[in-house]
């Protein structure tokens, strides 16, 4: 037994790796402008899945057999100062590794899907390096035993996640609701960043051992203190949301089925939309120290889940309709974690997202199957109305069904009262420096006139 824990390090190491290997082996051959043919493709993805996939199978063998809960592959110091540490840390333990295994699951079962779905795209080999930065993506921050790395892998994942919202870049929309997406992330993105510094300052490193507990997941206790805990528990809760689509950021996920269909599945039916809850789970000790947080993370959850089945009902494509009822799913699945329902948050977690693949995947079949039906009996097959609508008068049912095809009007809420300020102070410093600039070159330049900014329109935007 000591020589098979003195091999669990290596296995680790193999499931990190596998998916990095294929990320160079890909991005190395695009850069140097080496198309690679489909088979190829499509043989080097499977290989690293299926050798990613025993290697977490064969952790998860020996955690069972031996009862061990905690397996850490540790890269390290890469930066050590006075005050401040950044370790690269992977841990593997009983959150974790169902995440991973879920992981290479998924992503090996889309891969085939789309292997056949995009054949002969022009993007085909674009399409598999961007989802191999994004399987890498995950693999990091399902792994990650500090913040620092979790925070590369949710970069990762982002990233990945808008470019292939944009695939069809040669169509204007797709372009716009990428960049949509991708100004939504910063913010998320941003959120975690500053949980990191406040980190920092806490307990002096990223290691998530030294804030939620020795103890192993999910018995850690967190050191901090109730209100230490509702700020950084705050700013987590932030980068989930935006990173999820909970409520106020949920406008942003009909936008992302401008991708191709494998690409929705993975990222917002199966893995990307849950990665919020994920963290979440890590960090749910921390949470479990400020009751205030807990009831904010049910409310949060409570009111994404009733909204997003709201918009849901009535949306009119199919991918949509897929892509909300995931976000009520998953809007359930943070209320379990603030009631403190780890494990079956976890386990919600995992059935949902198989789930909602299979249906992602089956949908172009079933609409197929849909209209064949419908041209069989001659004539459109009804639509469920509300439960809801049934007790309402007819003022209200028109309110109700105006409030969800407006998406519950965030977008415009969003619009007015921060990105049209933000955009007019960027427009009032543009001008400064522009008259600034005549000035030392000498030449003439109108002032800036103190006009008020006019509002910003969304197309603009995205």
């Amino acid at each position: 037994m000591p020589e098979t824990a003195a091999l669990m390090p290596w296995l680790g190491a193999i499931v990190i790796a596998a998916p990095l290997v294929l990320v160079v082996y890909l991005g190395v051959s695009s850069l140097l402008n080496l198309p690679l043919a489909e088979q190829t493709i499509s043989k080097s993805i499977q290989a690293s899945i299926v050798t990613g996939l025993l290697g977490a199978l064969a952790i998860l063998t020996f955690m069972l057999a031996s009862g061990g809960r905690h397996v850490v592959v540790d890269l390290g110091e890469w930066v050590e100062t006075a005050g401040f540490h950044v370790r690269v840390m992977f841990v593997f333990d009983r959150l974790s590794v169902p995440f991973v295994l879920l992981s290479f699951v998924l992503t090996g079962t889309i891969a085939a899907f789309g292997t056949r779905y995009l054949h002969r795209e022009r993007g085909y080999n674009r399409f598999f390096v961007l989802y191999a930065v994004f399987l890498l993506g995950m693999i990091t921050a399902s792994l990650a035993g500090t913040i620092e790395t979790l925070f590369f892998g949710w970069e990762l994942v982002g990233l990945s996640s808008a470019l292939l919202v944009a695939f069809y870049q040669e169509r204007p929309a797709p372009a716009r609701n990428g960049l949509w997406i991708w100004g939504v992330y910063r913010v998320s993105d941003a959120a975690l960043l500053l949980a990191a510094v406040v980190l920092h300052h806490m307990v002096g490193k990223g290691d998530f051992h030294h804030l939620l507990g020795e103890a192993p997941w999910p018995q850690g206790q967190a050191s901090a203190s109730s209100s230490e805990a509702f700020v950084v528990g705050l700013l987590l809760l932030a980068a989930a949301a935006g990173k999820s689509g909970l409520v106020p950021f949920c406008g942003w996920l009909p936008r992302a089925m401008e991708g191709p269909t494998p690409s929705s599945a993975i990222f917002y039916g199966a893995l990307s939309v849950h990665l919020g809850a994920f963290l979440l789970l890590r960090v749910s000790p921390l949470l479990e120290c400020s009751p205030v947080l807990c009831s904010v993370l049910v409310v949060l959850g409570l009111c994404t889940a009733g909204l997003a089945y709201l918009i849901g009902s009535v949306q009119t494509d199919i991918k949509a309709v897929l892509s909300f009822a995931s976000l009520s799913q998953v809007g359930i699945i943070v209320a379990e974690i603030g009631l403190g329902f780890r494990y079956l948050a976890l386990v919600h977690l995992l059935g949902h997202a198989c789930l909602r693949t299979l249906q992602f995947l089956r949908a172009p079949s079933l609409l197929h199957d849909y209209h064949s039906l419908e041209n069989a009996i001659g004539q459109h097959l009804s639509q469920p109305r509300l439960p809801l609508l049934r007790w309402t008068s007819t003022g209200t049912q028109a309110w109700i069904y105006r409030l969800a095809l407006e998406r519950g009007y965030l977008d415009s809420w969003i619009t007015t009262c921060f990105v049209t300020p933000f955009v007019g102070l960027f427009r009032r410093c543009d001008a400064l420096e522009r008259a600034w600039t005549s000035w030392l070159l000498g030449t003439r330049s109108p002032a800036p006139e103190n006009k008020p900014t006019p509002p910003v329109r969304m197309e603009e935007l995205v």
